[in-house]
């Protein structure tokens, strides 16, 4: 409503009110019935259903830049999202490399190996490991993560780079 308000001049706005008070007492109360009618069914609708009514309402004033710079933004929207659709089907080349199970057996090799690639301390390595399934590293590349992947197999890890 603010920019509706800042576009129309303030005596536009004041006008209806003042002809209603300067008519006959008759159209005065018809005017103020028709208004009292409007505002409570506009309070009827649903939040969807106002927000068309705003868009239809500055429509209708002329006011087209408003309605145009939504239609930009749901237009950058939809290009965004087909922008990521392509980017899936390109090859990924940020992988992450997420721990799904382990053996306890290999728990404490697996905590060691965790610790040489993350630069962690070794409660942190543990506490870790033990909140698998858990991302160990994010963004590696494939060349990068994918030694790391066989090394943590090799120990008795189920691990996946995604």
């Amino acid at each position: 409503m603010y920019s509706i308000t800042r576009r129309i001049p303030y005596k536009t706005l004041v006008r209806p009110l003042f002809f209603a008070h300067s008519c006959n007492l008759c159209s005065a109360s018809a005017t103020t019935q028709k208004l009292e009618r409007i505002a409570d069914e506009l309070l009827d609708l649903t939040k969807l259903e106002r927000h068309d009514y705003s868009i239809l309402f500055r429509l209708k004033l002329g006011l087209n830049n408003a309605v145009s710079g939504l239609a930009s933004s749901d237009s950058a929207s939809t290009g965004s999202g087909s922008a990521s659709t392509e980017a899936k089907a390109a090859e990924k080349t940020a992988f992450d490399i997420k721990l799904e199970k382990f053996d306890a057996a290999a728990k404490i090799k697996i905590i060691k190996e965790v610790r040489t690639f993350t630069d962690l301390g070794l409660k942190e390595a543990k506490d870790l490991v033990e909140k698998a399934p858990v991302v160990l590293k994010k963004g590696v590349t494939k060349e990068e993560g994918n030694p790391i992947v066989e090394k943590l197999k090799e120990l008795g890890a189920t691990v996946v780079l995604e």
